[in-house]
């Protein structure tokens, strides 16, 4: 699989979802270890009092873990979002910021788990943070992650 960082920002950027919420990613690392993404608030995604609507806090750092965990781990892997669940912390105001990292620890664990054919559900927490650095929502994360059986 071709990992082309420039193309996937452009297009996930351009992504009907994203775009409409106003949600743009800033960087993919070249080994898919990192990715930064930010949401200005604007008319799409602000709510009834004024702030972030949640569905945008979400949507800021919901497909990442999955995408950066598929090409860490190589087309052996079966990779799906599992659960999810947000917690608002503070209303979000302004430009809001989300960085997802997957750690060289992390996909060793995770290799380590599926060696025999097993099932394993990593979990991570996630931070929404503001412009002063703080914690707008956290997001917890599970994902489901297999090797593929043909392999």
């Amino acid at each position: 699989m071709h990992w082309d960082p420039e193309g996937l920002i452009a297009r996930l950027n351009s992504y009907a979802p994203y775009a409409g919420a106003g949600v743009e990613l800033t960087y993919i690392a070249d080994d898919a270890s990192e990715v930064r993404v930010r949401m200005r608030l604007v008319p799409s995604n602000t709510n009834v009092v004024g702030t972030h609507f949640g569905g945008s806090l979400y949507a800021m750092v919901d497909p990442h873990l999955m995408l950066l965990l598929m090409r860490r781990l190589g087309g052996e892997y079966v990779v799906w979002d599992r659960a999810a669940t947000i917690e608002f912390l503070r209303p979000g105001r302004g430009t809001v910021f989300a960085t997802v990292r997957v750690t060289e620890e992390e996909v060793e664990a995770i290799r380590e788990a599926t060696a025999s054919g097993d099932k394993h559900h990593p979990q991570w927490t996630l931070q929404v943070l503001d412009e002063e650095g703080e914690v707008v929502a956290t997001v917890h994360k599970t994902l489901y992650v297999r090797r593929k059986r043909d392999v």
